[in-house]
């Protein structure tokens, strides 16, 4: 499963659900707990009589005991808002069973048995966007987490594995397409209007992979032949006006199907391979075997309708949930505390195709800035918890950044480890021996370490250990001799006070600056506290590239000369090293900018280094538009406040501003150039047009900074000549943090132009929310009054609030009125979906680390949605952690 990877999504209307309300103190579940199921569920049938507001579901499940397991007199079955309307055991009905809660129990014999349990259920009605829910007329599922128990009583676990067979009947002209798991077996026409079809998965999988779509769609299909030379029937289904903008999609996951094979030897094993897109979906799309579901964000696009950045997107999802297909289905999660096992593996998996069919360049620049915006201050917080976590109260606030990113940082630091030649040995291994297996992270790890020669045994405190290392790194020079020094910690995180050293892979090169180059990459493993290297050789002292490529997650921490960083990021080859030494530049003043004893000569002399390294990027003739942009971007806000031990926002801000404005100023004529050079080349689809359609917008965006007026100017121009949503959309951005007649001009336009297309006006709605404009805060609760806006989608109360929460300069307000929002939005969203709400905690959940001013208004509005009652599971373990 993906989780959302952007605040924009499109729109839909599910009704309320009216869940009762949870109780105060959910329970709290631990790994350490583990029991395996006493029964075994060889094979289930499900029969649906399908209905928006009424579907009937027949579960026949057949049972035996598990003889891993200790023996049972009964079985418990999960239920959530279910009512069982008959049981039937072995044929006879039966009046022995009971409720316990939300779970069905029925006393069982020893031996083997079929159970027959007919439910009903009203899809209209589920607003929590899991289980069976309504979406604009279309029924389908979620059910990775925990969403099956809401369709019928199983054992709603991931080590329970069956094969399923489902048949579906329901209004033909209501329902003409009737999609599941599998191959489609059979179909027909019933009566009174209704059809029917039945669909057959022959490989064993947990109940949170089922699947079901139900509705008016049509599909773009196509062929793919495998390397065994089997063909394949693909179709992605969608609604009739959607169908033009299903090409990308479809070419995403042809190449997808092509590289899994050629890199991981990984074939498909079904007949076809359906994906659906739907505009109602809490997560960015689902791996379910044999039948995908996802997001309409993640299926469609034209280049007047979507960025280059929505492109990216789509590819990457497709092939994330395309790959799941061995990594989480074929092999899946034991327990629930395993899922880093699946999605970091995939994460990882899903960044390397991204890699190979982009470039590996600014890839890699993407993945590690999207860890540092969310995943570092997740370790650094109340949130944090390891890959593999102990326990939790509600496995959905576990779909979290630190199980996806750095859960695949950690498996691509065994890579880096092992080579990938062998680390390839080791994923083998890896199917091989748990194929059709409910599997752990130690499992995955022990394969890697038998099939690539490596010993992980210290490696695995990875899985177990939260927070972000800090390497402290120092190099000094003395006659012709360079010594490296490099020190770790781990800091305390909540409930692990204490941390050992981890193994740290380190790529590293020592650079002659008078030639510019260097002797060659090396590796170093840092795997105890300190460790020193002597190298030999050095008339004058070199200049350390570390981490290159980011080969660890990890912090580096060390006191470099300005000039070492103007010359890495002038000359390193390595481009994310280049990029780092650039990020560094700029950080270092910043932090230092908002501190004391900062004298007004600092920050000229601040400024100065930072505009010497951007004039020779903005010169280097060598560097690609693409990379070029990169490199112009500067650190993010929330990425400089993590620096801090406490931060204010608002110092940060203005120093970030100040900054911005005074290298527009300097270098706005080499701007303008720019700007005009990229305008002559930034029609297309190819590698060299993105990059120009990219450091126009960067261009544009200092420049508004350092003068407003001739950057709106330009902005509106670019609007007007844009033959591509990149192209509008990043003047569009520009112009909504700036005062005057143009920026109201083109937002009207461009809500006129799209009105109607949910996808594109969720990107209105953020552009004005993420702005920089003063009246930010206006403007969000005037757009949550928009017609257009309703919080019974998660997806349009993203592209809002979630833009929102992520403008340190509106949220941060120091009146506290954007914490009062956020906390007022979690409120009214618990009730109609649970887990949207619950990930907006996070953002208050900061306030330790910010200014005690902001950081009392923060706590307070945790304290208010703490004190309501009634509060879902999910918001409640993550405000109550989050007060601590």
């Amino acid at each position: 499963m993906d989780i959302a990877r952007s605040p924009s999504t499109p729109d839909g209307n599910p009704q309320m659900a009216d869940a009762p309300p949870l109780p105060a103190e959910p329970p709290v579940i631990r790994r350490e707990d583990y029991k395996p199921f006493p029964w075994r569920v060889p094979t289930t049938r499900l029969d649906f009589a399908l209905g928006v507001e009424a579907t009937r579901v027949t579960a026949t499940l057949a049972v035996e005991p598990n003889p891993d397991a200790e023996p049972s007199s009964e079985i418990r079955l999960s239920g959530d808002g279910l009512e069982p309307a008959s049981v039937t055991v072995d044929g006879h009905g039966s009046n022995s069973w009971r409720m316990e809660g939300s779970d069905l129990v029925i006393p069982l014999e020893q031996g083997a048995h079929e159970l027959t349990i007919v439910t009903q259920i009203d899809p209209s009605a589920n607003s929590q966007l899991m289980g069976l829910y309504a979406s604009g007329g279309m029924l389908c599922t979620q059910c990775e987490a925990e969403g099956f128990r809401r369709i019928a009583f199983f054992p709603d676990r991931p080590d329970v594995l069956s094969t399923y067979t489902v048949r579906m009947e329901g209004p033909k002209r209501q329902f003409p397409v009737l999609l599941s798991n599998g191959n489609r077996t059979a179909a027909g026409e019933g009566g009174d209007g209704n059809h029917w079809a039945e669909w057959h998965d022959p490989w064993p999988k947990p109940s949170y992979l089922f699947a079901l779509v139900a509705g008016d769609l049509v599909a773009r299909t196509d062929t793919f032949t495998t390397m065994s030379g089997r063909t394949v029937e693909l179709a992605i289904w969608v609604r009739g006006e959607d169908l033009p903008r299903t090409e990308h999609a479809m070419e995403s996951l042809k190449k997808s199907m092509k590289w899994d094979e050629e890199t991981f030897g990984r074939e498909y094993d079904l007949d076809v391979f359906n994906i659906v897109a739907v505009g109602d979906f809490n997560m960015g799309a689902m791996e379910n075997k044999g039948l995908n579901v996802f997001n309409t964000k993640y299926v469609l696009a034209d280049p007047e309708t979507a960025t280059d950045g929505d492109y990216d997107g789509i590819e990457g999802v497709i092939a994330h949930e395309y790959f799941h297909n061995w990594s989480g289905n074929r092999v899946t999660c034991r327990d629930w505390f395993q899922l880093s096992l699946k999605e970091g593996f995939t994460v990882l998996r899903d960044q390397l195709f991204s890699q190979d069919m982009q470039g590996e360049a600014v890839n890699r620049i993407e993945d590690v800035r999207l860890l540092r915006s969310v995943q570092y201050p997740e370790d650094s917080g109340p949130l944090a918890h390891p890959i593999r976590p102990d326990s939790f109260r509600e496995i959905s606030n576990f779909y979290t950044a630190t199980i996806y990113n750095k859960g695949a940082e950690v498996i691509r630091m065994m890579r880096t480890m092992a080579g990938p030649e062998r680390f390839r040995q080791g994923t083998d291994l890896y199917f091989e021996r748990h194929d059709g297996e409910a599997a752990t992270c130690e499992d995955f790890v022990r394969a890697i370490e038998d099939g690539a020669g490596l010993d992980l045994t210290q490696f695995r405190r990875w899985y177990s250990q939260a927070g972000t290392p800090k390497v402290e790194v120092e190099l000094e020079h003395d006659g012709e001799t360079a010594t490296l020094t490099l020190r770790q910690t781990v800091p305390p995180t909540p409930g692990q006070p204490d941390k050992q050293p981890m193994p740290i892979p380190l790529k590293y090169a020592l650079f002659d600056r008078a030639t510019g180059a260097h002797r060659g990459e090396e590796l170093i493993v840092l795997d105890g506290t300190e460790t020193q290297i002597a190298f030999g050789g050095f008339a004058d002292k070199p200049v350390l590239s570390i981490n290159r490529g980011f080969s660890a997650p990890v912090s580096i921490e060390r006191d470099t000369p300005v000039e070492d960083l103007v010359f890495l990021a002038a000359n390193d080859d390595d481009s994310f090293a280049r990029y780092e030494a650039m990020q560094e530049l700029i950080v270092g003043h910043l932090v230092a900018a908002v501190g004391e004893g900062f004298s007004g000569d600092d920050r000229e002399a601040g400024r100065a280094a930072i505009g010497r390294a951007m004039t020779a990027i903005l010169a280097d003739a060598g560097l690609d538009d693409q990379m070029r942009g990169e490199l112009m971007m500067l650190p993010s806000q929330t990425y400089v406040a993590e620096q801090l031990l406490v931060a204010d926002p608002g110092r940060i801000h203005a120093e970030r501003e100040a900054l911005k404005g005074w290298l527009g100023q300097r270098l706005e004529d080499d701007l303008v150039a720019m700007h005009a050079r990229a305008s002559k080349a930034s029609d297309g689809m190819d590698a060299a047009a993105r990059g120009a359609r990219k450091v126009k917008t960067q261009a544009l965006v200092y420049l508004a900074a350092g003068n407003p007026d001739l950057a709106a100017q330009m902005a509106a121009a670019q609007y007007d000549a844009a033959t591509t949503m990149t192209d509008r959309q990043g003047a569009l951005m520009v112009l909504a943090g700036l005062p005057g007649i143009e920026r109201t001009n083109k937002l009207i336009e461009f809500y006129n132009r799209y009105r109607g297309n949910a996808l594109v006006i969720d990107k209105w709605f953020s552009l004005q929310a993420s702005s920089l404009h003063p009246e930010a805060i206006a403007h969000v609760k005037a757009l949550a009054d928009h017609p257009d806006f309703t919080l019974k989608n998660p997806n349009r109360v993203r592209s809002l609030y979630m833009a929102f929460a992520g403008n340190p300069h509106a949220f941060h307000d120091p009146s506290g009125e954007g914490y009062r929002m956020i906390a007022d939005l979690i409120l009214a969203l618990d009730p109609l979906n649970a887990q949207t709400a619950a990930r907006f905690v996070p953002p208050l959940g900061r306030w330790r680390r910010i200014e005690p001013g902001r950081a009392a208004l923060m706590r307070a509005q945790l304290e208010r949605i703490a004190a309501t009652p009634g509060l879902s599971r999910d918001t409640f373990e993550q405000v109550t952690r989050s007060l601590g």
